[in-house]
């Protein structure tokens, strides 16, 4: 692995938390993105995430592990589940529920935060195993992160943070996303941990948009227009895909 590779894999995590991050906050400032953001933002994110695990991340998975992929991506599935349900919540889109738990904040930016560095180790390990996926899976995570970091501003507003602070808290919990990545490229040279690496991601990637992205009937949602926006961000990384392949 050369200068370059580690190089572009730095412009990658910074493509896919840092610029999602500014991307959502410069979409907060845009009121009809804001209300289209709020009802299909979600479902587009869910077909992004299914396609990058199912069709992206989990081959890649199989090719370097065999069948022993399976047990990691299921192993990842459940330990996801727990940790978000029992110990923090990683994605929190009931802005009401949680402006009136303030306490909780603490936890919110806890939970962020681990996400956020999971995300870096996702990028770079799927770079490492090819670099079109490493691309296809940066863009996954920028059209997951905007919707998401824009819910996080949005809580932290209704519990009364000033935007300066927010904006602060956001950035520094966005880093650690490089932390992530630049510890996969420390071991990944010695260790051969990208097929377990891809595994888990996709584990993770098929929970997230199983449980917190996947369209549901709504009171302000039209669920058929939300299913097609997911079909929509499918069609799009299986484009991606035939235009990057990656075997």
């Amino acid at each position: 692995m050369s200068m370059s590779d580690f190089l572009t894999i730095n412009l990658l995590v910074f493509l896919g938390s840092l610029v999602a991050l500014v991307g959502g906050l410069i979409c907060l400032r845009i009121k009809f993105l804001v209300r289209f953001l709020t009802r299909y933002a979600s479902a587009f994110a869910a077909g992004i995430l299914l396609a990058v695990s199912l069709l992206g991340l989990l081959p890649e998975a199989i090719h370097e592990l065999g069948e022993t992929a399976f047990g990691w991506l299921l192993g990842a599935f459940i330990i996801t589940y727990l940790f978000e349900n029992f110990i923090f919540e990683i994605h929190h889109h009931e802005n009401d529920q949680h402006a009136h738990h303030t306490s909780a904040i603490p936890l919110i930016i806890f939970g962020d935060t681990i996400h956020n560095f999971i995300d870096g180790t996702t990028i770079a390990a799927a770079y490492l195993a090819n670099p079109a996926l490493g691309i296809t899976t940066t863009l996954s995570t920028f059209l997951h992160e905007v919707p998401h970091e824009m819910s996080d501003f949005g809580v932290l507003l209704q519990a009364g943070w000033h935007k300066k602070r927010i904006i602060w808290v956001n950035v520094l919990s966005a880093l650690t996303s490089f932390l992530g990545a630049w510890l996969v490229w420390w071991i990944a040279e010695e260790l051969a941990i990208i097929g377990y690496l891809l595994a888990i991601s996709a584990g993770i990637f098929l929970y997230l948009s199983a449980s917190d992205f996947l369209p549901k009937p709504g009171k302000h949602t039209s669920y058929k227009k939300a299913a097609l926006t997911m079909l929509a961000g499918v069609m799009i990384m299986l484009i991606i895909f035939k235009l990057m392949p990656h075997d």
